[in-house]
């Protein structure tokens, strides 16, 4: 099916988590900054045994520490994949309610979804303390708590749902819930028969944010998307799932430049973000709408079908570069 990857190592795990406000929650229109804002200093209070150090890098303990592996990752010494470290993509992705809804009282449930990716899998139960750890604290205008009642894990496209942990026992059940790139293809394949295809539908749900020669983009080329998404899961494969992509990189760009905008309807979107680590606010915008591509699409659709779980673009963890395709 693709013969430059063992496409059965590159695994994920899709978790719905449900939180609920103690009092009344005030949030922004675009919640993914809010859910991971806030997110990487409590996971470091509830792992790092070091906290003196303002970075991993001379910590003794790195190579075994989840904070450094899940928000610092690096290179192995004798490796010269990506030596700059802003360039490895943390294995995990929150997705954020798409609604604009702002105010949250006790008696509502706020649901988002948290992906992990590879390696990082095995980490679920410091995400679940984190989130628990972060209701504490408060998120929002003027850090208001709330508390996790319940997370369920959801196998594919929502189906099979179980849930894994709820606030009424405190358990976290050990379950196994991962899929795999093949499992992706092979869904698609029981809906659809084959892979081939003379057009595609992407519909941008979040702001995409994507650079090409040193700009970001407001008209989304096929290209200049798959390069991006080319790259991201090139690096999630190499650093979380143990697998090198076996592929001629020219080529495939090259091929993609041949595939056209059919349709577009798309604008641009301004918001920002605090930065904690930073200090400061953040400029985050990027383009949403939908794209209608033709061409012969055969060979991006596998790497097209993942993009929906992955994301494409900078500012993944936040949940932007959420895409959902159509095919025909």
């Amino acid at each position: 099916m693709l013969n430059y990857i063992n496409i059965k190592n590159f695994q994920l795990a899709k978790y719905e988590f449900s939180i609920v406000p103690e009092d009344e929650l005030e949030l922004p229109p675009y919640k993914g900054s809010t859910l991971r804002g806030g997110f990487g200093s409590v996971f470091r209070k509830i792992s790092c045994l070091d906290k003196k150090l303002i970075t991993c890098k001379r910590c003794l303990l790195k190579d075994k520490c989840p904070y450094s592996y899940i928000f610092e990752t690096s290179p192995r010494p004798d490796s010269n994949f990506l030596k700059n470290l802003e360039d490895i993509p943390r294995p995990f992705i929150i997705e954020p309610p798409l609604d604009d809804k702002t105010l949250f009282t006790n008696a509502e449930t706020i649901k988002f979804t948290l992906i992990l990716i590879g390696r990082a899998v095995e980490f679920l139960p410091y995400f679940i303390v984190t989130f628990k750890e972060l209701g504490k604290e408060g998120i929002g205008k003027g850090r208001k708590k709330f508390k996790l009642v319940e997370i369920r894990s959801i196998y594919l496209k929502n189906a099979n749902q179980e849930i894994i942990y709820s606030s009424r026992d405190q358990l976290i059940k050990n379950l196994d819930r991962r899929f795999t790139w093949a499992d992706l293809i092979n869904s698609y394949l029981a809906d659809n028969n084959v892979l081939k295809t003379k057009w595609i539908s992407v519909k941008f749900l979040t702001p995409t944010r994507l650079k090409y020669k040193d700009e970001f983009v407001s008209l989304p080329e096929f290209h200049i998307v798959f390069r991006a998404l080319l790259r991201r899961i090139a690096n999630l494969a190499h650093f979380h799932c143990g697998e090198t992509l076996n592929i001629d990189f020219n080529s495939l760009i090259r091929r993609a430049t041949k595939i056209k905008i059919e349709e577009a309807n798309v604008n641009w979107v301004d918001w920002e973000r605090y930065s904690f680590a930073q200090g400061t606010k953040m400029k985050m915008g990027g383009f949403v709408g939908q794209v209608r591509y033709k061409g012969d699409l055969e060979t991006f659709l596998p790497f097209l079908l993942l993009g929906e779980y992955v994301h494409v673009g900078k500012g993944a963890t936040f949940g932007l570069g959420w895409y959902r395709l159509t095919a025909n």
